[in-house]
C-alpha cells in the first residue's frame, strides 16, 4: 500500500542493536515523511504457518530488528525530534507468544505457546481468538527511539531514555511523539510493529505483525527534554470502552508483586467463566488488558488494577 511519503526505507535495511556508529540509510529534510517496512519482532523466524516448537528455536540475536537508522538533517544534541505518526498498512496476520523466561508471569508460565492471528486489512475489524474472543485492533510501533550519546552497542529490549522499546500502544496513528536527541542527525530507528497490546504487554508479547508506517519528522529547537513525551489526537480506549471491564486487583507494599496478583487473578476469573486455559487467558489479557496503578500514596499498601474489556468476551 503506497502511505504517500517522500521516501521509502525498506525491511532488509534493518539493524538489531542501538549503537551511534551504525551508519544512517537515509537522511532526511525536517518536514519530510518516511514510509517503513518493519518486520515483525521476531524477523520473520515465526509466520502464518508456526507451530509452537518454532517459538523455543527463536534466535534471540535477530529478536527485534528495526529500520533504519536515518539522520535528520541539522538536528543537533538538545534538541527534540518530534514524530508524527501519520498512517499504518498492517500485513493482515501476527503472533502472540508466551516465550519461556520471558513475561510478568514467566514462572506461572514455563511452558512456551504460540498463537497465530489473521485479521482484514481494509476494515481492521477485531481479530479472531482461536479459543473465544474478538480483540479490537489499534496498529502502533512498540520500538521507536534515537541513537544514544554513550558509544558502542546496546541491547534493543530495554527501553532507554531516548526511546526504544517503550511498547506504548497510544503511539497510534495522529500521535506526536518527542524524543531528546543525544547525536548530531538524531539518528532515529523504528520497529516491533503491532496490531494490538494491552498496557502492560504482560506476557512479553502483543500482537507482533508486519506492517508499514508513515512517519514525519521535525525538530524542536533547544528542547532539553529529560525523556519521551507525546500527544494523543483524542481518546486513547475508544476501541475497548464499548462493554465496561471486569477488573482485579493486586494490594501489597510492592508494585511489581501487586501487578502479578490483579493479572493472576484476571487469568483465573476469565479461564474459570469462559472454560479457556489459562495460557490462553495469559496471552489473551496481554494483548488487550491494561495494568493501571489506582493507588500510590496510602502507604504502605499501593493498589495496582488489572482492567480486561468485556467486549472482547461478550
Amino acid at each position: 500500500m503506497d502511505l504517500h511519503t517522500n521516501h521509502t526505507i525498506h525491511a532488509h535495511q534493518s539493524h538489531h542493536s542501538w549503537d551511534n556508529a551504525i551508519p544512517p540509510v537515509l537522511t532526511v529534510a525536517p518536514g519530510e515523511s518516511v514510509e517503513f517496512a518493519v518486520q515483525d519482532a521476531s524477523a520473520g523466524q515465526l509466520t502464518a504457518r508456526s507451530g509452537v516448537a518454532d517459538v523455543t528455536a527463536l534466535d534471540f540475536a535477530q529478536i527485534n530488528p528495526v529500520c533504519g537508522p536515518i539522520r535528520i538533517d541539522g538536528a543537533k544534541p538538545g534538541d527534540a525530534l518530534k514524530v508524527s505518526v501519520l498512517a499504518f498498512a498492517p500485513s493482515g496476520w501476527g503472533w502472540t507468544a508466551c516465550i519461556p523466561g520471558f513475561g510478568l508471569l514467566a514462572d506461572q508460565f514455563p511452558e512456551p505457546a504460540l498463537h497465530i492471528w489473521s485479521y482484514d486489512t481494509t476494515t481492521a475489524k477485531p481479530a479472531a481468538y482461536g479459543p473465544g474472543g474478538r480483540v479490537p485492533l489499534k496498529p502502533f510501533c512498540g520500538t521507536i527511539g534515537v541513537a544514544p550519546a554513550e558509544p558502542g552497542v546496546h541491547s534493543i529490549v530495554p527501553p532507554r531514555r531516548v526511546g526504544g522499546n517503550m511498547d506504548i500502544r497510544d503511539l497510534a496513528a495522529g500521535t506526536e511523539l518527542y524524543l531528546p536527541i543525544e547525536v548530531a542527525g538524531a539518528l532515529f530507528s523504528v520497529g516491533d510493529s503491532h496490531a494490538a497490546q494491552g498496557d502492560g504487554e504482560i506476557c512479553g508479547t502483543a500482537i507482533e505483525s508486519p506492517m508499514s508506517v508513515a512517519l514525519r519528522f521535525e525538530l524542536i529547537r533547544d528542547a532539553q527534554l529529560p525523556s519521551p513525551r507525546f500527544t494523543t489526537p483524542g481518546p486513547v480506549a475508544r476501541h475497548l470502552d464499548g462493554k465496561g471491564y471486569e477488573v482485579t486487583t493486586g494490594i501489597g507494599p510492592d508494585l511489581m508483586s501487586a501487578a502479578r496478583d490483579a493479572v493472576r487473578h484476571m487469568i483465573d476469573l476469565i479461564s474459570t467463566r469462559h472454560a479457556m486455559t489459562a495460557m490462553d487467558a495469559y496471552l489473551l489479557c496481554s494483548v488487550c488488558g491494561d495494568l493501571r496503578i489506582s493507588e500510590i500514596v496510602d502507604a504502605p499498601n499501593w493498589v495496582v488494577s488489572f482492567y480486561f474489556p468485556r467486549i472482547v468476551l461478550d
